[in-house]
């Protein structure tokens, strides 16, 4: 049994100074005040989160290519970012698998298989501290995108599908100059490099998108899979409505507020990049999660290519109008009912003993400590 003392504990519905107890890696029992039991370990006031629930990180990407055309070996890779996702507040993740890119030598094209076979196999051996799932990204212009997918379906870690088009010149890309800055410096490709590679695009896009997107969501209805679906990076009413045909029923990362607006129409959740919310902007240019917290188009948060963002982007929230345990349920309850998991993301008894305690630095939340199922991981 663990049990602490005098942590300012965010519930999903208010902050108090408390008491926490765990006992068979539950939460057993959340209790305003102190206690007398002198056993009990002192939080010095710091704050008490459920633990964190990413639901799209490409964190993993980096590790398996450092530099450009840097590989790494892919258990090392899992491993460190497994610790590195620990360190940040995050007991769940899900890790952003792509499936498909234009360009055969990128990190995606090379690891996809490597990667889910590599995360398994460090589950299996009990190296992984946090809980890992997959989110299984589909580039929709992928000419072998059915084949690689299939194959994938049934695998118990699976809790998402998102339908992707990453073709410049729409959506994400609709400035085209953001898309050479991030090509040219992300991927280190040359200028002639990019110019070649969007006209290749077009091509697949033209040829592939719209027939693979058909079948992805017949197979998927098919077998009645529970799987959430989400739609990437709209930006026009015709692409929310066109996910809203498909039964999708997220927008992660749209573009635009209208796209937003549309979203929230038609009853779909939204999910925005936690860095977009600490930088206070996008990277390529599109609307700002602050503006959409602000405007109530805001469901998740998700860390994106940066772990510490998540938490920090959370108590930044209240800037925009959101409560603290409001703030918090973005991070931690929301995501993990957004893929069915009913067992965490609260500060609750009967659910499991994920927490996490932050103290304040200034303005900015430090994960001081990070547990899972009652146990210590960070």
């Amino acid at each position: 049994m663990n049990l602490i003392r005098n942590a300012r504990i965010v519930t999903a519905t208010e902050t108090f100074l408390g008491t926490l107890r765990v006992q068979d890696q539950q939460i057993a029992e959340v209790a305003r005040g102190d206690t007398s039991v002198l056993a009990a370990t002192d939080w010095q006031g710091d704050y008490l989160l459920p633990g964190l629930v990413e639901i799209h990180t490409d964190n993993l990407e980096k590790h398996l290519m450092p530099r450009p055309k840097v590989h790494w070996p892919v258990m090392p890779a899992i491993l460190a970012h497994d610790g590195q996702v620990a360190t940040a507040g995050i007991t769940t993740v899900l890790d952003a698998i792509a499936i498909g890119d234009i360009d055969a030598e990128s990190v995606r094209s090379q690891t996809m298989a490597t990667c889910i076979d590599g995360l398994r196999q460090a589950a299996d051996a009990g190296l992984l501290r946090v809980d890992h799932f997959l989110h299984l990204r589909l580039e929709l212009a992928e000419p072998r995108l059915l084949e690689l997918f299939m194959p994938l379906l049934d695998d118990p870690r699976h809790r998402l599908v998102s339908l992707m088009d990453h073709t410049p010149g729409q959506r994400q890309w609709s400035d085209m100059r953001h898309y050479r800055t991030y090509m040219t410096g992300k991927r280190g490709w040359s200028m002639e490099k990019v110019e070649s590679m969007f006209e290749l695009m077009l091509e697949r896009q033209a040829r592939h998108a719209g027939a693979n997107r058909t079948r992805i969501v017949a197979q998927c209805r098919q077998r009645g899979l529970p799987l959430p679906l989400a739609t990437h990076d709209d930006t026009t009413e015709a692409h929310v409505h066109e996910g809203v045909a498909d039964g999708i029923t997220i927008s992660e990362f749209p573009t635009t507020m209208l796209a937003a607006r549309t979203a929230r129409q038609h009853g779909l959740s939204i999910v925005m990049g936690a860095p977009n919310m600490v930088r206070g902007g996008s990277h390529s240019g599109n609307v700002s999660a602050a503006e959409l917290a602000q405007a109530g188009l805001l469901d998740v948060l998700s860390s994106d290519y940066v772990p510490a963002s998540l938490l920090h982007a959370a108590f930044l929230l209240q800037e925009s109008g959101f409560s603290l345990p409001q703030s918090v349920a973005v991070v931690s309850r929301n995501p993990a009912r957004m893929v069915g998991l009913a067992d965490r993301g609260e500060i609750a008894p009967q659910l499991r003993a994920d927490f996490i305690r932050v103290r304040m630095f200034g303005t900015i939340p430090v994960a001081l400590e990070t547990w899972k199922a009652g146990r210590q991981i960070a």
